[in-house]
């Protein structure tokens, strides 16, 4: 027998990760309060457009919104096995006077679907409110670092160099085409509106005798009053299921571009050269005391592979529904669209964090620049290949010369664990008719950014502040539990 003690399984979305905002939005209280919302606005609509239904009903069902007895309506549940009908019961011992009109000619996908519409449209609301905070936060981070070399990698070998805050810029350009993806979908989201049974309306031809500009009419109505544009202009019982694919994949966009950053500073942070917070109590290892890991962009890395695999469900699900409707979606849905918005949620909040402009990322210029001159004789050989041609020098031949002083250098370094001497070497030899002072100027990592610090600058006036100035940037703060 199981201890009597014994907790019973909590989401560790709703312990550790996910910000109490987003877990209200898929609380009972939410669904169950937007339920009801949906029907005052249907009997309201149905009472202007004149069938039986009276201003005192309708202000009796607005006035108990929130008067939700749970044990009622889970012990209704029990009996007639059908969640609306319980909770139409429900709502209907606390409104006496209504309870005759009460889901008037609908359907349960008029409560459900619609809810699962309101739901994700504010949740995306939220997602989208942290993720222009992060896109600011990054964007002065960006320009904070814009001329600091660093080394640039292909393959993760060391090729040319960047700047730091020209790698900031690819983090944040990832962020925009996400919240570009997002204000589509935000935009173009409508409610299913009050389709009936199988889509085709006749309940509520039956009700307005056959009144079809009453019908569109009541559909307009409901809208106006859920704050929608539009209703879809056709369906089953149910709206697409490809809107949750195409919403979760918002989401899983936004796990990608933030996977990428934080695998981006895990990697930097293995070479000492940048760190995410760290706490003044804070334990790296319980064996190792020295160790600082990148715990936080660990978690970012994990929660977004979640996410990424998430959206495989809500793809499924609109690929296997029948006809007009098939209940092998409701199981599914429940657990997969709220998870992977908690799951996103999680990852902006760690964001916000990391980014924050005053306690976040924390970068050691010393490092950053010893490992840039490691590599950057390297990568000066053109200009100086270039310089001595000026001089008389046959290019072909400089070039093989280099070819062959560099393989020195690099037995040197790889083999002997000395520093890189292609300086000295190319100093050395006389092909190359070069002074100490002539090197020194060639060997200053400015030389070797390109245009990194105006393309920030670029980037910043031209793609990101304009975002900022048509949102606003929100005063959200990081809200980590663990």
């Amino acid at each position: 027998m199981a201890n009597q003690n014994t907790q019973s399984y909590e989401s560790p979305f709703c312990t550790r990760y996910a910000s109490k905002e987003m877990q209200y939005l898929f609380s009972a209280d939410k669904k169950f309060t937007t339920w009801r919302r949906l029907w005052v606005a249907l009997a309201r609509a149905e009472m202007k457009l004149g069938l039986h239904v009276t201003q005192e009903q309708v202000d009796e069902l607005e006035s108990n919104i929130e008067n939700i007895d749970y044990e009622m309506a889970a012990e209704r549940e029990k009996i007639v096995r059908h969640d609306v009908m319980a909770h139409v019961y429900t709502y209907g011992q606390a409104c006496p006077k209504a309870a005759g009109i009460i889901h008037l000619g609908a359907t349960s996908c008029y409560v459900g679907d619609n809810t699962d519409v309101i739901i994700m449209r504010d949740a995306l609301q939220v997602v989208k409110r942290k993720l222009v905070k992060v896109i600011s936060q990054l964007a002065i981070f960006a320009d904070k670092y814009k001329a600091l070399p660093c080394l640039a990698y292909t393959h993760l070998q060391p090729a040319q160099l960047t700047t730091i805050g020209k790698r900031a810029t690819l983090w944040c350009n990832e962020l925009l085409m996400d919240l570009e993806d997002l204000d589509f979908r935000l935009q173009s989201l409508k409610l299913l509106g009050s389709k009936g049974t199988t889509g085709t309306q006749a309940s509520f031809m039956e009700l307005f005798q056959g009144d079809t500009d009453k019908i569109k009419k009541l559909e307009k109505l409901i809208a106006e009053e859920m704050e929608f544009q539009d209703v879809v202009p056709v369906s089953g019982q149910t709206y697409s299921r490809k809107v949750d694919y195409q919403v979760c994949s918002v989401l899983a966009g936004i796990a990608q571009s933030a996977s990428k950053f934080s695998n981006d500073i895990r990697l930097m942070q293995s070479f000492k050269e940048m760190e995410e917070p760290f706490e003044k109590n804070q334990i790296g290892s319980s064996a190792m005391a020295y160790k600082r890991n990148p715990m936080r962009d660990e978690r970012i890395t994990s929660l977004a592979r979640y996410v990424m695999c998430d959206v495989l469900n809500p793809a499924f699900t609109a690929g296997t529904q029948w006809f007009e409707r098939t209940l092998d979606d409701s199981a599914n849905k429940r657990i997969s669209v709220a998870e992977a918005f908690l799951g996103v949620d999680a990852i902006l909040n760690i964001m916000l964090n990391v980014t924050d402009p005053e306690n976040g990322l924390v970068v050691y210029e010393k490092i950053i620049t010893k490992r840039v001159m490691a590599e950057l004789p390297f990568m000066a050989t053109e200009n100086i290949m270039m310089d001595a041609v000026q001089k008389g020098g046959n290019r072909q031949e400089l070039h093989e010369r280099i070819r062959q002083l560099s393989m020195e250098a690099g037995k040197r370094v790889k083999q002997e664990g000395l520093d890189n001497n292609l300086c000295e070497l190319i100093l050395a030899d006389p092909m190359f008719q070069i002074t100490e002072s002539e090197m020194d100027q060639i060997m200053k990592p400015e030389n070797f950014i390109g245009r990194c610090p105006q393309q920030v600058e670029e980037f910043i006036a031209n793609c990101v502040q304009p975002v900022l100035d048509a949102n606003g940037i929100s005063d959200d703060k990081a809200e980590i539990n663990v």
